[in-house]
């Protein structure tokens, strides 16, 4: 037996289809047993809040350990995991290969593809989920939609709070009819043929966010990529299925994997690598669906493809290291603040962003390395969006602390929540401090798309 594993880690694959998986004592042990384990370490307490309510629970019972605990208070420890795999990937000593076998962040999807399977979902989580359908109908009234959404709409936001539970305070990403593959379909952006990297082909996976809410992060990676030379066509045959992911829709997310990972292996025939713009999705592509699917049929082309996808910034950082980048990227006048998001952390790739963003002259980039506490559609729900502003507070302040007005996320929504932290913080009025005289008004991007700015693209 070992105290901790120093070997590297990795994970099995999520047995969904094995009718033991659904069995609900095996289920209750397995919790158990790893939250026996969780309990006497205590490492991760200082992550999400699944860890503080476990612990709670362990401390307030009358043993003061697990075996006074009723499993059937095990749901509010469910409820709080985002699914960020911060755990599994940074704190976490006892991850396979070491023999105690912990993934906590796949034992709590398990709970939650269970539960569904027994009936328990949200109406309004669910609603949230189908991104390609609100999509597509919110960008056909695009100004109704967005006005709707606004957080200053006080006859709109509590509406939505009311029947969809999403908190009148959290912000919601604005919808664009204009779409991203809109915008490549009728606007062709030939490679440059002096890039350097003249040659490589790039197919980028739109994203669903990328597609209907921020097409500017998909226009910013294909200018950047091809006026480095490289070819770029872009594609979004759907959601990749972390939405549903949350909620434990796993047949959907399969079926999803399925169809995506057949149309993405015809450009892997042609010889295109897969760029993915945000970091969720690319961590479903290369490393979630290999471990959810199951049928031989398709599991090979999830694998090829995984095999083959990048995240935008470690793409171009493969490119400058391989090639070198194009002479041009300008001083931006001011220095950065990069968050590094949970899912790009998670794909084990290291500080891309920040690699990419230290290309550019004459700008400090700092970075914070911590969950900014959004986690998707949890993150803005009224049961869970003053618990999301909590666990992100660490964030907002190293952020308001550092001054940059341009304070990056490589998570869009968790750029948004991080502001929306920062705004709730009280302003420093210290003599020592930059923003004594003059309050700071911070604003956040996609990194891509700064660098596409440092190009003058």
């Amino acid at each position: 037996m070992k105290e901790g594993s120093l070997e590297a880690p990795f994970r099995y694959p999520v047995d969904w289809e094995n009718p033991d998986f659904y069995d609900k004592e095996k289920l209750d042990a397995e919790t158990r047993r790893i939250f026996d384990i969780c309990h006497g370490c205590r490492r991760c307490f200082n992550l999400c809040d699944s860890f503080p309510k476990l612990f709670d629970l362990v401390d307030e019972s009358p043993s003061g350990e697990l075996d006074t605990v009723s499993s059937d208070n095990f749901k509010s420890v469910i409820d709080a995991c985002t699914l960020c795999d911060m755990c599994f990937m940074t704190k976490c000593p006892y991850v396979p290969p070491h023999e105690f076998n912990v993934d906590f962040p796949h034992l709590m999807l398990r709970h939650r593809i269970v539960d569904r399977k027994g009936g328990e979902k949200s109406f309004a989580q669910d609603q949230l989920s189908q991104t390609d359908r609100n999509g597509k109908i919110a960008g056909i009234v695009e100004p109704l939609a967005n006005w709707v959404n606004d957080t200053t709409n006080k006859l709109t936001r509590p509406l939505l709070e009311k029947v969809l539970r999403i908190d009148s305070q959290a912000k919601i990403p604005k919808f664009h009819s204009q779409t991203f593959v809109k915008q490549a379909k009728i606007t062709p952006l030939p490679a440059n043929e002096k890039g350097p990297a003249f040659g490589e082909k790039v197919v980028i996976y739109a994203t669903c966010f990328g597609n209907y809410n921020n097409p500017n992060i998909g226009l910013a990676a294909r200018a950047v990529l091809a006026h480095n030379g490289v070819e770029v066509q872009v594609v979004y045959p759907e959601c990749c299925g972390m939405p549903s992911l949350e909620q434990g829709d796993i047949n959907n997310v399969v079926t999803k994997a399925h169809r995506v990972a057949t149309e993405l292996n015809k450009w892997i025939d042609q010889g295109y690598s897969i760029v993915a713009l945000i970091p969720s999705c690319a961590l479903m592509l290369k490393l979630e669906w290999p471990l959810l699917v199951q049928d031989p049929t398709y599991l090979p082309l999830v694998k090829r493809m995984a095999e083959h996808t990048y995240d935008i910034s470690q793409y171009i950082v493969n490119l400058h290291k391989e090639y070198g980048l194009i002479e041009g990227l300008k001083p931006l006048g001011e220095n950065i603040t990069i968050h590094l998001a949970c899912h790009a952390r998670a794909q084990n790739m290291g500080q891309k962003a920040v690699e990419m963003l230290n290309l550019i002259p004459d700008t400090q980039v700092s970075f914070i390395e911590r969950c900014s506490g959004h986690g998707g559609t949890w993150g803005i729900m009224v049961d869970h969006f003053e618990t999301a502003i909590k666990v992100g507070k660490p964030v907002a302040k190293q952020a308001q602390k550092l001054g940059n007005r341009l304070v990056l996320s490589e998570c869009p929504l968790a750029g948004e929540h991080i502001l929306q932290g920062i705004d709730r913080l009280p302003t420093d009025t210290s003599p020592s401090s930059d923003t004594a005289s003059e309050k700071t008004h911070f604003t956040t991007a996609h990194p891509i798309e700064i660098f596409a700015q440092a190009y003058g693209l």
